[in-house]
């Protein structure tokens, strides 16, 4: 089994800044990729950024040149840099990880971490 620990949500004004992180634990033999995700109120859940192992990310279209995807491998942990943030960014941001163990490959997902930005 795989646990997934997210932090660093909260309030932040217009234009801040915050850092979400994911660390992961339990039986690992990899993880690839990891990834944020995130859910305003009303809307489906969407991709914000992903990760490989070998370092390639990705972004939803909205977030790029602000939002900066990173991995500590050695800490299993996924961070997410956001800044410049803005109202629309406002939602429940969850982790989400493949993770690789010796019996199975699965699909994990942390429980959330709201971020608000108010208007």
């Amino acid at each position: 089994q795989v646990q997934l620990v997210e932090s660093g949500g909260g309030l932040v004004q217009p234009g801040g800044s915050l850092r979400l992180s994911c660390a992961a634990s339990g039986s690992i033999s990899s993880i690839n990729p990891m990834g944020w995700y995130r859910q305003a109120p009303g809307k489906q859940r969407e991709l914000v950024a992903r990760v490989t192992s070998g370092g390639s990310t990705g972004y939803a279209d909205s977030v790029k040149g602000r939002f900066t995807i990173s991995r500590d491998p050695a800490k299993n942990t996924v961070y997410l840099q956001m800044s410049s943030l803005k109202p629309e960014d406002t939602a429940v941001y969850y982790c989400n990880v493949l993770v690789r163990s010796a019996l199975r490959t699965a699909d994990y997902w942390g429980k959330g971490t709201l971020v608000t930005v108010p208007s």
